[in-house]
C-alpha cells in the first residue's frame, strides 16, 4: 500500500467527525505495516480521543516498524486531550522509559502542517526523536476537508457558505415573492446536509417574517446548527419560530448596540435566544465583518452557512465575504423576477466579484454548482 493510497483511507474516515467535531479540525488516521493497514482511528466529537490515539489503542498487533498515516500535523499541546505526539512516542517506550529506536512506530506521513500556533511543532519533534516524517501527501485534499477550521485559526473569522437556489435566468422569486419550490427535492437534501455539517445559518430579518424557517437538517441527520438572524433594530416579531420553539437556545440575533440595550432585548435573552450588539457601518447597517468575529470570538462559531434573501446576499456578496458559494439552479424560467444580487451593482465588469468552478454535478432536476472566489475576490 503506498503513501497516497494509506492518506486517501485516512480522508475517508476524517469525514466520520463531520458535524461532531467543531470547533476542533476533521482528522483521520491509518497504521500501516508490511504494506497493509492493521489499524485506523478519527476524531470523533469534540472532546473525544484524537485520531492517532484512536489508532494506536485499536492495534492489535505489533507496531514496530510502523508507519502511521495522518491528514494533520499530531499536536504538542495539551487540550481536552493529552499531546498526540506524547502518544506515538510511547510506541518506542521500554519498560523502563527508556527509548528504543527499533520499537513502535518508525515513520510519520502527514497530509497537511497544523495552522494552529497552540498546535504546531509536531513535525520538529517527532525528527528530533528519530522518527522519519514526509509530509504533503494530498495536501491539498486535506486542506479542503479543514477549510472551516483553518479560515477560523488563521483570521479568527469563520468560513462562510452562501447558498443560492435559482431558476435559470437568476430568479430567488417570482415577482410577487413566491419562491417555494424552485429547485427540487433533492437540492432540499444537500442544503439540509450542509447545515448539519455547519455550525450555523444566518437569515436575515426578511426572511424570517416571509417564511418563518425552522433551519434545522430536517431531511437528513445531523445536528442542530446555531441559527442567525441580522436585525438592526430588533424589529423581528417575538412570535417567530426562531426565538420560540424548541430548539431556541441554538438561535443568536445579532443587533445595533442600541437595540441590544433594549427592554424587547432583554425579554428575548430572559426566554434563553442569544442577543449579539454589532457596530453600525457607514450605511447604518450591521457590520459584516464585525458580526463574524463577534460570533467567532463569542460562540466559537468556524463556519456559516448564509440563506438569506437578496438583501443579505448582496451584502455579503459586495463586502467580498463569501469563500464558497453553492448554487442550485432549477430548469425553469421566471422572467421579471426577484433575482439573488440584485441589491448591489458594480459599475464595470472590472469591479465584479470573479469566480471559478470548484465543482459541478447534477441535483435531481438541478444543477449543483460549487464556485470559489478567484484569487483577490473574496476574504479567503
Amino acid at each position: 500500500m503506498t503513501d497516497y493510497e494509506a492518506m486517501g483511507r485516512a480522508l475517508e474516515l476524517a469525514l466520520r467527525g463531520t458535524g461532531k467535531v467543531s470547533p476542533n479540525p476533521r482528522v483521520g488516521c491509518v497504521i500501516v505495516r508490511d504494506g497493509r493497514i492493521i489499524a485506523e482511528g478519527w476524531h470523533d466529537h469534540f472532546g473525544g480521543l484524537h485520531a492517532e490515539v484512536h489508532a494506536i489503542e485499536s492495534a492489535t498487533e505489533s507496531l514496530d516498524g510502523a508507519t502511521l498515516v495522518v491528514t494533520l500535523e499530531p499536536c504538542i499541546h495539551w487540550g481536552k486531550q493529552p499531546p498526540c505526539t506524547d502518544a506515538i512516542l510511547a510506541t518506542k517506550r521500554r519498560s523502563d522509559g527508556t527509548i528504543d529506536p527499533t520499537r513502535g512506530i518508525s515513520r510519520v506521513v502527514i497530509g497537511m502542517p497544523d495552522p494552529n500556533p497552540l498546535a504546531s511543532g509536531g513535525i520538529e519533534r517527532l525528527r528530533s526523536i528519530g522518527i522519519e516524517v514526509v509530509v504533503g501527501v494530498r495536501e491539498h485534499e486535506c486542506r479542503w476537508l479543514n477549510r472551516f477550521f483553518i479560515k477560523h485559526v488563521t483570521t479568527g473569522s469563520p468560513y462562510v457558505v452562501a447558498k443560492v437556489a435559482t431558476s435559470l435566468d437568476g430568479c430567488l422569486a417570482t415577482a410577487t415573492g413566491q419562491s417555494q419550490w424552485i429547485t427540487g427535492e433533492e437540492s432540499r437534501r444537500r442544503v439540509h446536509a450542509l447545515r448539519a455539517e455547519i455550525d450555523a445559518v444566518l437569515v436575515g430579518r426578511g426572511t424570517v417574517e416571509k417564511d418563518n424557517p425552522h433551519l434545522g437538517p430536517r431531511l437528513v441527520r445531523g445536528r442542530m446548527p446555531r441559527r442567525i438572524v441580522l436585525d438592526t433594530a430588533l424589529r423581528l416579531d417575538p412570535t417567530v419560530r426562531l426565538l420560540c420553539d424548541e430548539h431556541r437556545t441554538s438561535t443568536i440575533v445579532c443587533t445595533g448596540e442600541q437595540a441590544s440595550r433594549s427592554a424587547k432585548a432583554e425579554m428575548l435573552r430572559r426566554n434563553g435566544v442569544s442577543i449579539v450588539a454589532v457596530p453600525l457601518d457607514a450605511k447604518g447597517r450591521l457590520s459584516l465583518p464585525d458580526a463574524l468575529r463577534l460570533l467567532a470570538q463569542e460562540y466559537t462559531i468556524t463556519s456559516i452557512l448564509v440563506e438569506g434573501g437578496q438583501q443579505v446576499l448582496s451584502s455579503f456578496a459586495e463586502q467580498r465575504l463569501i469563500d464558497e458559494l453553492h448554487l442550485f439552479v432549477a430548469p425553469i424560467i421566471v422572467g421579471n423576477g426577484m433575482h439573488a444580487f440584485s441589491a448591489f451593482s458594480v459599475s464595470s465588469l472590472e469591479d465584479a466579484p470573479c469566480w471559478r468552478i470548484h465543482a459541478m454535478g447534477r441535483s435531481g432536476e438541478d444543477m449543483h454548482i460549487v464556485l470559489l472566489p478567484q484569487q483577490g475576490a473574496g476574504s479567503a
